[in-house]
């Protein structure tokens, strides 16, 4: 209501509010910075050609009627900044060619039907918005139906050419990728008519409507009050019956006692004179009677007031549940929102240690570099000129066959010289034994050596085996118990969902798994019961936990799920929609559910896709 009262002061609020006119505002104010003024918004330079099409065009075109087009990369910045200073953060801006004259579209390429597309039931003045919805939005290839049975027909069952997607007129959306069949309901959340020709009129449709709606509360809530009332007259007549009944019941215990006394009596002095009891056993049934009505009216009236109070619980929960999809709504809109400064504040911060590390980079680093290249050459240059002097003396195969020598000093060989000629004369003078009998003897022992060498190498060998061997398995045990405690924690973490509790138990030895629960309605906490005693809903949404929890532990790109949810209640339906898509949407890996029960309470995100198949054509 609020966005037609501002369409009455002017048309262009339909299409971005108030931040539109300030933006249109700052843009005639900056129209010296702009090479071409921009085009904007790209709706309000639409007209329909009947009204009765706007909610389908509407819906195929959505955010790009909000857009605005500029001629160059330039113009989009100057925008952008004139957008920044009205707040206006998400506005769309497209660069298009203003030049280009409007797009002629063979008759090839237009759908074979004679049902409407979008771009012929919309007009303009500006051939670049036309060009725009062609190039942009596909206009030309999105058909208006009036109804869904058509719509159903046109999009599935002729399979015409050069259609995209096919719209009714109240807002159904319908497209066929491959042999995959999809309809999307019309938004919950709908915008208002963006070209309704008479916002009074709908405008006053709008608060007859609210009207009718409060009325309809104020009925309701006289209504509650009048039950309230009548609950508390009727627990005020339970009270004064129950007060009335007590002295009564007194009564006929009384009644009895002198009943049985004078029995009593009569028996034990005259046993044959008989007592007149009539009286008293009339009084008796009468009281029973008394009781008896009055316990009936008593439950009566707990009937009424028990069928008072479902019918005040129900509307509490009605409106409870309004409010709860109202705040889910504002809590998704900042949510959106905060994501969005969030990731802002990241581009900024990445750009300035972007410049900081560029100037670090030309400051300090690249000097560095240039010095040791500089000084990489110079060395280079001597290195060449030392080694042409050191060629004139002893060439360089003699030295790479003297490999150990080289880089020596003439000062060091010579003292290496001499070192060997007194360790030769020393051996000389300590073995007498001619240099082939102490060869043969070297190669002896040698030989003996390296057969001990190679035995003990053997016994090595099989003494590290072993120890590998027992240290594997410790670890293997260490890391099975650890596997077992990890799937017991996650088993746990996913059943305190429900208020459950288990266990799981893996005997390796024996190839045993079992698993046991303590449910959240036994008293003692301590009742464990195996999952064969369980109720079908409860055995499934216990199999569902174990099985996330094995998911958790594993590692895979793809995986899938079938009819996870059967046997159960619609609160565990919910709860286990819920962990299995917050479980999918954190573990990162595609996934797909599939199931037959209704996955309306499954919100759809940037990575959770809803596909529902349309019911069975007979």
């Amino acid at each position: 209501m609020d966005g037609l009262q501002q369409r009455q002061s002017n048309t262009v609020t339909a299409f971005g509010g108030q931040k539109v006119l300030k933006l249109l505002q700052l843009i005639e104010s900056n129209h010296g910075r702009f090479k071409s003024p921009p085009i904007g918004p790209i709706g309000a330079h639409l007209q329909l050609a009947s009204e009765s099409w706007s909610v389908a065009v509407d819906c195929a075109c959505g955010g790009l009627l909000d857009a605005f087009i500029v001629s160059c990369h330039k113009d989009l910045q100057v925008l952008r900044e004139c957008a920044g200073r009205v707040y206006y953060n998400n506005l769309r801006i497209i660069v298009y060619d203003f030049t280009r004259q409007r797009l002629v579209i063979p008759d090839g390429s237009l759908p074979t039907t004679e049902h409407p597309t979008v771009l012929s039931v919309i007009q303009s003045e500006n051939h670049t918005v036309l060009n725009v919805l062609v190039d942009q939005g596909h206009a030309e290839r999105q058909v208006l139906v009036r109804d869904y049975e058509v719509g159903k027909s046109v999009a599935f069952d002729h399979r015409m050419r050069n259609i995209k997607e096919v719209y009714t007129s109240d807002g159904f959306r319908m497209f066929s990728r491959g042999s995959v069949q999809t309809i999307l309901p019309p938004n919950k959340r709908p915008r208002p008519e963006r070209w309704c020709s008479s916002p009074a009129e709908k405008i006053a449709e709008l608060k007859n409507e609210a009207d009718g709606i409060q009325r309809t509360i104020s009925e309701k809530n006289a209504q509650r009050r009048k039950l309230v009332n009548d609950r508390s007259n009727l627990e005020q007549k339970i009270a004064n019956l129950k007060r009335k009944r007590e002295p009564e019941e007194r009564h006929l215990m009384n009644k009895k006692v002198q009943l049985e006394d004078a029995k009593r009596a009569t028996a034990e002095n005259n046993r044959h004179a008989a007592v007149d009891t009539t009286e008293l056993e009339e009084d008796i049934k009468e009281e029973k009677n008394n009781i008896e009505q009055r316990e009936l009216s008593l439950q009566k009236t707990n009937v009424k007031l028990s069928a008072a109070l479902r019918e005040v619980n129900d509307r509490r929960m009605a409106f409870k549940t309004f409010m709860d999809s109202v705040n889910e709504e504002r809590l998704h809109f900042s949510s959106a929102n905060d994501e969005l400064d969030l990731v802002k504040r990241k581009i900024d911060a990445a750009q300035q240690e972007k410049t900081h590390y560029e100037g670090v980079m030309t400051t300090k680093v690249l000097p560095d570099i240039k010095t040791a290249e500089a000084e990489y050459a110079d060395l280079q240059q001597r290195r060449q000129e030392y080694f042409k002097k050191a060629s004139i003396i002893c060439s360089e195969s003699d030295m790479e066959a003297l490999s150990h020598v080289a880089g020596s000093t003439p000062e060091q060989l010579s003292a290496k010289i001499n070192r060997l000629k007194q360790r030769f004369d020393q051996e000389s003078r300590r073995y007498a034994e001619s240099i082939d009998d102490l060869r043969a003897l070297h190669d002896k022992k040698e030989r003996k050596i390296l057969r001990k060498q190679q035995l003990y190498a053997g016994f090595r060998v099989k003494l590290n085996c072993q120890k590998a061997l027992d240290l594997r398995w410790k670890k293997f045990q260490r890391n099975a118990g650890l596997l077992k405690r990890q799937l017991t924690w996650l088993f746990n973490e996913h059943l305190g969902k429900k208020g459950i509790s288990g266990f799981i138990n893996v005997d390796y030895k024996s190839k045993i798994l079992s698993v046991e629960l303590t449910m959240p309605q036994d008293a003692s906490r301590d009742t464990v019961r195996d999952t064969r005693g369980l109720s079908g809903g409860e055995r499934s949404f216990s199999t569902l936990c174990f099985t996330l929890a094995l998911h958790g532990m594993t590692e895979a790109p793809f995986r899938a799920m079938d009819e996870f949810d059967v046997f159960m209640d619609a609160v565990s339906r919910k709860i286990s929609l819920d962990t299995l898509v917050d479980f999918a949407v954190a573990q990162g890996s595609q996934w797909v559910f599939i199931t037959p029960h209704d996955i309306s309470m499954v919100k759809p995100g940037d990575r959770v896709k809803k596909q529902q198949m349309a019911a069975p054509r007979g």
